[in-house]
């Protein structure tokens, strides 16, 4: 694939496709990398989503971000372990696509994604749509070269806000250049929204680690809506508050704004890492 897809692209072939319905691939997570987040095993499986969608509608719109409904934990994945991944399309026209998949690991199931819309718009706005055509031949024959990601974003976060236990506020700088723009994407660089996703996570588990002097792992994300795109340079306020707890899921509310304008809700589930 062209070098502009050596950053932030998480599919590697495209191994089985039912047009327009259903599909199969798998990503080798590099070796060398430090981690590989859960988010990103969800991008690899919106990805998968992404390449069936596009291909459906010749290549003239392309979906981006917009509501998962539900994302599900089951395990990590870590450098070295290959991703099989499966999405299966509900609904693709002009407007959007709703799809649902999952990310399996030797046969085990590590993530799930439920009810996810992605609004389509035009390809051309974002990148070359005879390129991406091309990527897609690729993906559908040779694959992608392997070990092509040399290293994963990581935008700063400061926290300048925290009620322990309770609540925190912080702030993410988006950088104004990286590798990964590349991706996402060539004409209109945008802040990846499972990137934010992930710090959103790691905060609310450091609060809940707070409240419940125990070690934690996200078990379920719901709701998550990104409400308009992150771009290069921005600052992004991130605020996690824990909600009265009932039995023994701690739950947070996560929100993100640029500038005070809201850009992504959600809620996350977190629960003991004991039997995990």
């Amino acid at each position: 694939m062209a070098e502009r897809f050596s950053a932030f692209s998480f599919v590697d072939r495209i191994t089985r496709l039912e047009p327009g319905s259903r599909a199969e691939g798998c990503y080798a997570i590099p070796r060398h990398l430090s981690r590989f987040p859960a988010c990103l095993v969800a991008e690899a499986i919106g990805q998968l989503a992404a390449w069936v969608s596009m291909s459906q509608l010749g290549f003239r719109r392309r979906p981006v971000a917009g509501l998962a409904g539900e994302t599900l934990f089951f395990g990590g994945a870590t450098p070295g372990q290959v991703l099989d991944l499966a999405v299966a399309l509900e609904t693709c026209d002009e407007d959007a696509v709703a799809y649902g998949g999952s990310a399996r690991i030797d046969g085990s199931t590590v993530l799930e994604l439920r009810h996810c819309v992605g609004p389509m718009l035009p390809m051309e706005e974002f990148d070359a749509p005879e390129a991406v055509r091309g990527d897609f031949e690729v993906l559908r024959g040779p694959g992608a070269p392997a070990a092509r990601i040399r290293a994963l974003p990581d935008p700063e976060v400061s926290v300048i806000d925290r009620v322990p236990g309770k609540s925190l506020v912080a702030t993410l700088r988006v950088p104004e250049s990286a590798p990964f723009f590349g991706d996402h994407f060539p004409r209109r660089p945008v802040f990846p929204g499972t990137l934010l996703l992930d710090r959103q996570i790691a905060l609310a588990l450091e609060v809940a680690g707070e409240a419940a002097g125990a070690k934690l792992a996200p078990s379920r994300v719901t709701d998550v809506k990104m409400r308009s795109f992150i771009a290069p340079g921005e600052t992004v306020e991130i605020r996690v508050e824990l909600q009265p707890q009932t039995g023994a899921t701690i739950t947070a509310g996560l929100a993100a704004r640029v500038n005070g304008k809201p850009v992504a809700t959600g809620r996350v589930e977190i629960a003991s890492q004991e039997g995990r």
